[in-house]
């Protein structure tokens, strides 16, 4: 089996991104001031099928007058003047599967991860984390944090999280220069609190217990801060709409709303917390209008949600996803953030490391949903070993990077680059601009960042070379995109 090379040891002369502050993501549509690319370049990063190509420098390409083009012609048209949604930033969970892998690893290993997933200049630069209050499906084992039939929380303690967890979490914090917005997701109460008595198989919380479960995660996030891990926010619940045989819990969309208007935000305000940030939903694209139509058209509910966060498992049957059901809520509701907050590629075969699809995957999932209002990207577990675990209810999937703990070697998969072509290049702050191809086998997407530089996403999704035009303001520059490729275009 072929390894790739870790893209610090591909790239030479890489183009930093700018560590920019992130700033909250707002929506915004003005006018801009015409954009010109007069005397700027175009420096463009390829990873390719059937190539070496991953995240690697490929050309330097230059602009030139081009009007109205032919109809034979593919063009990408980037218009910089017509601005959206703010990007926030992309990143992926550190859960327990992912701490206990990477503390089997070597040292040097270890290194690398951290180096590959967050470093801004040599790495792909991810600003974000997730992590799972009590166990989930990617645990070695089932725990919580209190001892049963503790309503009041005094037995709360989290020294479960202490041997792996915390640890990682930190590593992570301090290779991504010191900044690391994370938020936390519970998948169940301790089984005591909910009506089935078990963490597993769906069930639902007992009202008797809302009150303390709000505080349960006020009382996360207080041990996480003391042990030196700022907690930037929470989602509600993972998948509250998902009977599973691991870990879960049930809300309807109006139970959702009322825990979170009646108890966890103003618990979370009462206990000084009303600077973080709380997700709601954090399901699926196919019922997020309802779900956001119903917590945001209540305006006691709406003030304490930061935005809705989505998955990408609607399409489990052999349906499409459901990109559009995201613009339907960023149509409605713009003051509100959507964020993808986990994905991954299932049924987990090491035979299957070098399947061009699994990039794929991501690459066509993240153009859809960024050009349809999503303002951030959260994949699922940043590693998991050589089985796809390690799971407690068998569960195994695919992570970008896979760690073998039996040689001790990183197993890089495309995935990672196709996410690196957005995490590297995109830069906090950024606002999202019209890009539109004019042939199917292309999707696009584009930035303009803070620092004034655009950056332009290409996928060729099609068995052809595309030769195609980058096109702004009647200026283009001629370029290719391989077959079963994904192209960065930096105008600066």
């Amino acid at each position: 089996m072929k390894k790739y090379i870790p893209l610090f040891l591909l790239l030479a002369g890489a183009i930093a991104c700018t560590d920019n502050k992130n700033t909250e993501p707002a929506r915004t549509t003005p006018a801009g001031a015409a954009y010109s690319v007069e005397g700027k370049k175009v420096i463009a990063y390829s990873t390719a099928d059937s190539s070496e190509l991953r995240l690697t420098l490929t050309d330097t390409l230059v602009f030139a007058d081009k009007a109205q083009p032919f109809e034979n012609e593919i063009v990408v048209f980037v218009d910089p003047q017509k601005t959206f949604q703010t990007y926030f930033g992309t990143g992926a969970a550190l859960t327990d599967a992912s701490a206990e892998t990477f503390y089997k690893l070597p040292k040097d290993k270890q290194a690398e991860l951290l180096k590959a997933y967050f470093d801004k200049e040599t790495g792909i630069g991810y600003n974000i984390g997730r992590t799972n209050i009590n166990s989930c499906d990617f645990s070695s084992d089932m725990y919580t944090y209190v001892q049963d039939g503790d309503k009041e929380l005094k037995t709360f303690n989290i020294e479960h999280d202490r041997k792996y967890k915390i640890p990682f979490i930190k590593e992570a914090i301090k290779a991504a220069g010191g900044q690391l917005n994370l938020f936390g997701s519970p998948w169940s109460p301790p089984a005591w609190m909910k009506d089935n008595n078990d963490m597993l198989h769906g069930g639902k919380l007992k009202p008797e217990f809302y009150n303390s479960w709000a505080m349960y995660y006020t009382k996360f996030i207080k041990e996480y801060e003391k042990e030196g891990i700022p907690v930037w926010g929470i989602s509600v619940q993972n998948e509250p709409m998902a009977t599973q045989r691991w870990e879960s819990c049930l809300y309807t969309a109006e139970e959702e709303r009322d825990f979170l208007k009646n108890h966890l935000g103003p618990t979370m305000h009462k206990e000084g917390l009303k600077d973080k940030k709380i997700i709601v939903w954090d399901h699926n694209r196919d019922l997020i209008y309802q779900r956001a139509r119903t917590y945001f058209d209540d305006p006691e509910a709406a003030k304490y949600a930061w935005g809705i966060g989505f998955h990408w498992y609607e399409d489990w049957s052999g349906g499409q996803p459901m990109y559009d059901n995201l613009k339907r809520v960023y149509e409605a509701y713009p003051d509100k953030n959507i964020m993808f907050t986990e994905g991954c590629a299932e049924s987990f075969n090491a035979t299957r490391y070098k399947a061009w699809v699994l990039g794929e995957e991501y690459g066509r999932s993240m153009i859809n949903d960024f050009n349809n209002g999503m303002v951030g990207f959260t994949d699922w577990n940043i590693l998991l070993d050589e089985t796809g675990g390690p799971n407690h209810v068998q569960n195994f999937c695919f992570a970008p990077i896979h760690g073998d703990t039996k040689t001790g070697q990183l197993i890089y998969t495309n995935a990672y680059y196709y996410i690196g072509h957005f995490s590297k290049f995109i830069q906090p702050g950024a606002k999202r601009i019209i890009s539109s191809p004019t042939r199917s086998q292309l999707l696009s997407t584009a930035f303009l960042n803070p620092d004034g530089s655009v950056t332009v996403v290409v996928m060729n999704q099609g068995n052809e070379r595309a030769h195609f035009y980058l096109w702004v303001n009647g200026k283009a520059a001629e370029t290719v995109a391989r077959q079963h490729s994904i192209n960065t275009y930096i105008i600066k």
